[in-house]
């Protein structure tokens, strides 16, 4: 062959081969985008569903199955997609559309493609049921397929799945119900405050007010919003400074201010406030709330007076009894001394109904002294005069000797006298002891008074275990005992028992009424325990030293 015909050959092929070559690309570029496409389509992650014109189902894929729990099987040439849609989605739909584009449309596949069909782009959300009957929310976007002439071959409708994006904005929307409803809640809890609140800025200018703070400067929240902290007090210096303290220590509490209204009244009022801060802790205002004081100033003013007056009123009591007391001493020695004269001089002269009635004297004026006495010891306790005397002393001499003073008379009526003292009583006791005597004697004279011949009365003395370093002293007897409605009244001056049996060992009412006040004034407290006919145990605790008291 001739080189002629080699090149001639050559020239020949050349247009075959590239022609060979595009043709395989275009077949490579086709098997790609089939690929590509078939990837999309089967794609899990959204559903896929492909109609004829009618509507009916003719693909159905990989992600609409895993979505809908269909097979493709169980749909295609079966079923539209307005069948696995809700029903009342489908209808709700196709009514909105007749009103939005002034036409009748079919509730079912007609709704969710109407648009599409018209060329306009449709995304839409719809509910989709599952072959189980469970639901899901999906978004779903509509396309018309069409032929190359432009007719409608079908639909396509893919759907994501819009549950968790659905969950997500039905929490949001619980959330801001929530914080609706907090801020409803505190707003109400801010204007139900009975104090004036009020909220400003770090420069003291008020940014909220409460209806309260309305009430108490008379004017509008919005004339007091915007205005100075400070304008709204008669003194607008003292206001800003209070301000300024807060900012630099964070708090103040029961800080007086006088508010002034619009109209000039003024209102006194305690002023509790605080810095509040943003999440970032830095400050954005302060807080005050404003307490209306006034009443408050008017009733400790009133106290005052009254405890003023009480003051005066004990006072001049006290130098009054004093005065009586040193009036009614001196005729009352004198009667008491001449009783005793006859009594001495004149026995064996006067008959036997004189010499009573000359001790009747005797006795009443000495039971005088001691009534003016224990009304002395009672007003200087009560006018907060009455000073202990203390001393340290033998215990039971003290007890011996106070039941030597009625021994006598316990003898006289046949009454059994006892003491009986703990073992482990100390024998040394610090307290004022005439006062200790005094209780002593009023509760022992007590006990004999209300106690009938062949009775007894006994004196017990032991520690007292709760509190260390203390007594405990009964005073028991055998006599008619208190009734319960009695017991309360008991130590209380003046008083006047109902019971016909104890009417008739009245005394003066001032016995109890001032043993009590001596106890307390030790520091101590007595009580009693008493059943009528069976008699009454007298009981008060007392400190032996007076650090315990």
């Amino acid at each position: 062959m001739s080189n002629t015909d080699i090149h001639s050959s050559t020239t020949n092929d050349a247009p075959h081969k590239t022609e060979a070559i595009s043709e395989n690309r275009q077949q490579e570029a086709i098997l790609t985008a089939k690929a590509l496409q078939d990837a999309i389509f089967n794609s899990a992650n959204f559903s896929s569903i492909a109609t004829d014109a009618k509507g009916v189902i003719q693909i159905f894929n990989v992600g609409a199955e895993r979505m809908l729990g269909y097979t493709a099987a169980e749909v295609v040439d079966k079923i539209t997609p307005a069948d696995i849609s809700d029903p009342q989605e489908v209808i709700a739909r196709a009514k909105a559309l007749s009103i939005e584009l002034d036409t009748s449309i079919t509730p079912g596949f007609e709704a969710l493609v109407f648009k599409a069909s018209r060329g306009i782009e449709d995304i839409y959300e719809l509910t989709y049921i599952r072959k189980d009957g469970s639901r899901f929310s999906a978004v779903v976007s509509v396309t018309a397929l069409r032929d190359v002439q432009g007719g409608i071959i079908g639909y396509l409708l893919i759907g994501t799945d819009n549950t968790s994006r659905k969950e997500v904005e039905n929490e949001r929307t619980k959330l801001d119900q929530r914080l609706r409803d907090q801020q409803f809640y505190t707003r109400s809890l801010f204007e139900s405050n009975i104090d004036g609140l009020m909220a400003t800025d770090p420069q003291g200018i008020v940014t909220d007010v409460n209806k309260q703070m309305g009430v108490l400067t008379g004017r509008t929240r919005d004339e007091l919003v915007g205005a100075p902290f400070r304008s709204n007090f008669t003194d607008p210096v003292r206001a800003e400074a209070g301000i300024n303290q807060v900012l630099a220590q964070g708090t103040i509490t029961n800080y007086e201010l006088t508010v002034r209204s619009l109209d000039g009244r003024e209102t006194e009022v305690s002023l509790n406030a605080t810095i509040f801060y943003d999440r970032d802790r830095r400050p954005l205002g302060v807080f005050a709330a404003a307490r209306d004081i006034g009443e408050r100033k008017k009733a400790e003013q009133l106290q005052q007076a009254l405890m003023e007056a009480s003051e005066a009123s004990s006072r001049a009591k006290s130098e009054f009894l004093a005065n009586m007391s040193h009036e009614l001493r001196t005729p009352l020695n004198s009667i008491i001394g001449f009783a005793e004269v006859l009594q001495d001089q004149l026995y064996g002269k006067l008959g036997f109904k004189q010499l009573q009635y000359v001790e009747t004297i005797h006795k009443a004026g000495q039971h005088l002294l001691v009534l003016i006495d224990d009304i002395l010891d009672l007003a200087k306790i009560e006018a907060g005069k009455m000073e202990l005397e203390s001393s340290e002393f033998r215990l039971h001499d003290v007890l011996t000797h106070s039941m030597s003073m009625l021994s006598e008379k316990a003898l006289k009526h046949g009454i059994q006298f006892s003491l009986d003292v703990a073992p482990e009583t100390p024998e040394e006791m610090e307290a004022d002891e005439h006062k200790f005597k005094q209780i002593l004697f009023n509760l022992l004279s007590n006990a004999m008074k209300f106690t009938s011949d062949a009775g007894s009365v006994a004196l017990r003395v032991r520690p007292y275990p709760p509190k260390a370093g203390w007594l405990e002293v009964e005073v028991q007897d055998t006599g008619i005992g208190i009734s319960e409605a009695d017991i309360s009244k008991l130590f209380s001056e003046f008083t006047q028992l109902e019971s016909p049996l104890e009417k008739k060992h009245q005394g003066t009412g001032l016995g109890l009424a001032l043993t009590k006040r001596l106890v307390q004034a030790h520091g101590g407290d007595i009580s009693v325990a008493s059943e009528p006919g069976k008699g009454s145990t007298f009981s008060f605790r007392i400190p032996s030293r007076r650090e315990n008291a």
